[in-house]
């Protein structure tokens, strides 16, 4: 039976407290240091590591770190979610994603249906329809190949998708794989439209529309101004545009559409990158076979996060160590920092994923608790960081927990010797730069270039940055996300904290304000 306690409940907490802490800087330094990397480190999956040694933990800290994995019983509560339980509480509803990308537990049905085989079902008829484009066969109405493909979509819709994208869009092009290039609207601000419609021929673009209920009101408006577009071009919209929704929206049967797609509420946008909401664009843009592989490395850290061994199960192991450092040591925020282009919108990514997931102030039964949840999170590609806001995270009066990523060879493969190194040597070198740095300080007497150190910071170091590794990468945050939000007890697959601003803005433009509303309206000419 699984006891849902609120962190500060339990007897490993409370151990967790009183523990001594350690000095980064002293362990980080010399060969205590350089044993540290070597043993503080497990494997996600082949190819994609997490080392851990420069966090601000020892083995006591660790073994306080796992009597509390399981008192919370953090893995049976995964496998509890994974089986089909009603774990999110706000919405009773499901969380189905990992189902997405595999069967992990038993077989789940919902409404009297098998979800494994809707999601499959799903992937299956996208594939299809993906290779019926890249061959020709579903074409314009001139008979010519569509080279674009637009998704429209905003929050969970665009921005997981969009970083995916992104993170595999110069892989595609080194490795043959590049069918269609791809681009999003997601801003109701109508610049952001125009500005991609500037810059693609829409006579050859294809449109894919993402709303779950079919009711989004970004969404739809910026699909109206798409068939603005389309109509002004002598288009029928309709031979243009496909829909990722639900059975039950409006957009599901509708003649509006070349071919609808279909999700479920069990999965919430943020974690949708894996099903048909990451499924279209990015089978449209690489092909099916890429997003497969996507999809395998997802499934294959679902697997692993199912160890009850915490020191081998690289995604608890990642949470836990952030709810030490979140409720103990008491650091506000978190910075992802990947050193890689490629995951240049990843940080976005994760700050929906890990903010509008734990960001709550209630346990998961409504009731107010007396600890901090969820990290500030925040982030940029190094090494451009660096030359941001790193002063603050160096020298600042907040020490902010690092989370670097890293990769040791580029995806495009070739590179350039220049003054004695290649590029992603020298890239390399500023992210291991980096974590000693923080770690270890240095002392001078001129207290503006003193460092003191002690500031922690985790990597996850991979080979090259691939679509299975980055499926990999994705699943280990979403996990971790999860693992945290079991620790804390909270509800981490609602986001109710989103509706009120929503509900506002219906009635500014209906009119129907008052008081500070009202004049806010007026002075945006509303």
């Amino acid at each position: 039976m699984l006891n849902w306690n609120n962190l500060d409940t339990l007897a490993s907490y409370q151990e967790l407290e009183k523990a001594e802490r350690i000095n980064l800087a002293e362990v980080m330094s010399g060969e205590n240091g350089a044993e540290r990397v070597k043993t503080y480190s497990t494997p996600i999956v082949d190819g994609l590591t997490f080392n851990y040694a420069a966090k601000a933990v020892d083995d006591n800290v660790l073994a306080i770190l796992d009597k509390l994995a399981k008192e919370a019983q953090l893995v049976e509560k995964y496998e509890s979610l994974y089986n089909g339980a009603v774990i999110n509480t706000g919405e009773k509803r499901l969380v189905l994603h990992q189902l997405t990308r595999g069967q992990l537990g038993g077989k789940v049905e919902a409404d009297g249906v098998d979800k494994r085989e809707f999601y499959v079902t799903q992937q299956k008829r996208i594939a299809e329809f993906a290779n019926q484009v890249h061959a020709g066969e579903i074409t314009n109405a001139a008979g010519e190949k569509f080279t674009t493909v637009v998704q429209i979509g905003i929050g969970g819709s665009d921005l997981g998708p969009r970083a995916m994208y992104l993170a595999m869009e110069n892989w595609a092009k080194k490795n043959g794989a590049f069918k269609m290039e791809a681009k999003f609207i997601s801003n109701v601000d109508p610049d952001d439209a125009a500005a991609v419609l500037n810059s693609i021929d829409v006579e050859h673009s294809l449109f894919v529309l993402v709303s779950k209920s079919g009711t989004t009101l970004e969404t739809l408006t910026n699909e109206s101004f798409v068939k603005d577009a389309l109509a002004k071009a002598g288009l029928d919209a309709s031979k243009h545009m496909i829909a990722v929704t639900s059975e039950t929206s409006p957009l599901a049967k509708s003649d509006d559409y070349l071919a609808a797609f279909f999700m479920d509420d069990f999965i919430g946008g943020r974690y949708s990158s894996t099903s048909a909401v990451g499924g279209a664009v990015l089978s449209l843009a690489f092909g099916p076979e890429v997003f497969a592989q996507f999809l395998e490395g997802a499934a294959e850290v679902d697997r692993r996060a199912t160890n009850k061994n915490l020191l081998e199960n690289p995604e608890m192991l990642d949470a836990l160590i952030g709810v030490y450092e979140r409720n103990v040591l008491g650091y506000p925020a978190t910075a992802v920092l990947p050193y890689s282009q490629a995951l240049s919108r990843f940080p976005a990514h994760l700050q929906q994923m890990d903010m509008e997931s734990n960001g709550k102030s209630v346990n998961r039964f409504g009731e107010p608790i007396d600890y901090v949840t969820g990290p500030l999170i925040f982030g940029e590609p190094g090494t451009n960081g660096q030359h941001s806001f790193y002063q603050l995270l160096h020298q600042g009066t907040d020490i902010v927990p690092l989370q670097f990523i890293g990769f040791k060879d580029s995806q495009i493969g070739t590179d350039v010797v220049i003054q004695g190194s290649t590029s992603q040597q020298k890239l390399c070198a500023n992210v291991a730069a980096q974590i000693v740095a923080f770690a270890c300080g240095k002392a001078d007497d001129n207290r503006n270039k003193n460092f003191e150190g002690g500031r922690p910071s985790s990597i996850i170091i991979g080979e090259q940055l691939t679509p299975k590794t980055l499926g990999a990468l994705l699943a280990h945050f979403e996990n971790k996300v999860m693992f945290q939000g079991f620790a804390w007890n909270v509800n981490s697959f609602d986001q109710e904290g989103v509706q009120l601003g929503k509900v506002l803005a219906k009635r500014v433009l209906a009119h129907e304000t008052d008081g500070a509303l009202k004049v806010y309206s007026d002075l945006l000419n509303i």
